[in-house]
């Protein structure tokens, strides 16, 4: 599929197919810079939700009637979409609500029946809770341990050390794709072709790569890979889990209940094939019908140009906020996507995002659900400003005065 260059892109007009960023905050324009957290939704996305919900909504897989085979050919249809997207084949993607259901299916799915005591996973320092906690609930269980692949200053994987770690007894080796607070672009080819020279299973949590960059799974060499839909330009409670159909159809279910299942006797129940194995119960349908229209959008778009324009963007506001006396930049990895964490020195993150909050400007603050990366900086929080091709260079512009404002009214 072709794309337009991104000179030919009008990027306004991009940016006005996002109905809510016209609005005002506290009397002041909205200056969103929290799309790490969630993305904006463009209108086909809020469209699609809303036709699915007032033309065809009906549960899928469950009825003959007309709304009943609508619903169900519109749910597979964003199936095949998402897969389009990411290079794979349908019938290996779990639709889910998101990265942290993902993982926790990969976690019960597949490590708690095979991993025994003495055996280990490896996690990295940057990884999001949602990549940390199921496996220590894993571990916890089965009596294997966790060990830690560390970083260098700048925020990167020390791949040396890391290499280290995968000694025999490693099992699986989960890691993100890109870090949801320092930006970090880990080289996920090359971390995924040595764990399968030493036979070690690789789940990649793909939450701030797939909105950001080009992603084609396939390619990747990875065993798992999971995304959330929310910060795609989809729908909240939307997202999906890529494993490859070997390993799938090796787990059992992680929840039960309806259409997971072949036949149910009280005597004991067969189950369906994957994907459809793991998708007991009654999805959200409608969000992931947007999701999939969501993809469609950003494969139109295209994803090359995406990342060249938040790349541009990137590097504006790096050097504006490099400016500022006292700020501090967590993260300066060679390659990163376009999230800056910062504090300044002598305030407090919640006292910054308050104040940049009565300026318009939207950023999170916090911990931002990576306790154990932030105790290794040796901070209690940061503020973090996370940018999005429907950003503006007059916004960066902004927000780096707002904050020369907000840092005099605090020091």
């Amino acid at each position: 599929m072709s794309h337009p260059a991104p000179g030919n892109i009008d990027w306004a007009a991009v940016r006005a197919e996002f109905p809510i960023l016209g609005r005002e905050v506290h009397g002041k324009p909205l200056v969103y810079l929290d799309s790490a957290n969630t993305s904006q939704k463009p209108r086909a996305v809020i469209e699609a939700v809303d036709t699915f919900l007032t033309r065809h909504n009906a549960n899928v897989s469950r009825a003959v009637h007309a709304l009943g085979s609508e619903a169900t050919e519109a749910y597979e249809n964003a199936r095949r979409r998402l897969a389009t997207f990411l290079g794979v084949r349908a019938e290996e993607l779990v639709l889910c609500s998101g990265t942290t259901f993902a993982l926790n299916l990969v976690a019960f799915s597949w490590a708690l029946p095979r991993l025994k005591p003495g055996e280990a996973i490896v996690l990295t320092r940057m990884e999001h809770h949602a990549n940390i906690v199921p496996w220590q609930l894993v571990a916890e269980r089965t009596g294997a341990r966790i060990k830690v692949a560390e970083l260098t200053p700048e925020g990167e994987l020390d791949l040396e050390g890391l290499w280290r770690l995968l000694t025999p007894e490693v099992k699986l080796l989960a890691f993100a794709h890109v870090s949801n607070v320092l930006g970090t672009v880990n080289p996920v080819r090359e971390i995924c072709r040595e764990a399968a020279r030493r036979g070690i299973i690789t789940v990649v949590d793909g939450s701030q790569a797939v909105p950001h960059r080009p992603v084609d799974i396939a390619a990747l060499g990875c065993d798992f890979y999971a995304f959330t839909g929310h910060k795609l330009c989809g729908p909240t409670g939307t997202g999906g889990l890529w494993g490859r159909r070997e390993l799938l159809a090796e787990m059992p279910p992680f929840l039960g209940g309806g259409e997971m299942i072949r036949e149910v006797r009280f005597e004991g129940s067969t189950f369906n094939d994957p994907p459809y194995r793991f998708e007991a119960g009654t999805p959200n349908i409608a969000g992931q019908v947007g999701l999939g229209v969501a993809a469609d959008w950003l494969q139109n778009l295209g994803m090359a140009n995406v990342e060249a324009r938040e790349q541009a963007l990137l590097a504006q506001a790096t050097a504006a906020l490099s400016a500022i006396p006292g700020l501090r930049i967590f993260g300066t990895a060679r390659e990163k996507a376009a999230v800056i964490s910062f504090a300044i020195e002598g305030t407090h993150a919640h006292d910054l995002a308050t104040l940049l909050d009565l300026e318009g400007i939207a950023v999170r603050s916090g911990q931002h659900c990576a306790h154990p990366l932030l105790q290794w900086f040796g901070v209690s929080a940061t503020c973090r400003a996370s940018l999005a091709f429907y950003n503006t260079e007059a916004e960066i512009e902004a927000f780096a005065a707002a904050l020369h404002k907000v840092r005099g009214l605090l020091l």
